[in-house]
């Protein structure tokens, strides 16, 4: 038997699909996961910086990189536009 690999949930997202993934991984609710990374967030840090570099390293589960190097320049992309989207939501929440 062959052991589920890792792969950031494009359904189950509120961010970038970590939480979502490990839960599918582990099959436990994504809503542990996701407290679980705000415990650790709020207690020292750790969970934003793990959370980060999963989002950097962990693939899609729908994505076409080829190689590590191509799958890191996809996954930064994404974060620049996730980036960019969040500052215009909260640009949008000033401005109204």
């Amino acid at each position: 038997m062959q052991g589920k690999r890792l792969l950031r949930s494009r359904n189950d997202r509120v961010v970038a699909g970590v939480a979502g993934g490990i839960a599918a991984m582990l099959n436990i609710d994504p809503l542990l996961v996701r407290l679980g990374f705000l415990a650790l967030g709020l207690l020292n840090g750790f969970g934003l910086m793990v959370y980060v570099v999963l989002w950097l390293l962990v693939p899609n589960e729908d994505s076409a990189a080829a190689d590590a190097r191509s799958q890191m320049r996809e996954n930064v992309g994404e974060m620049q536009s996730t980036a960019e989207e969040l500052m215009q939501r909260v640009r949008g929440m000033f401005n109204s």
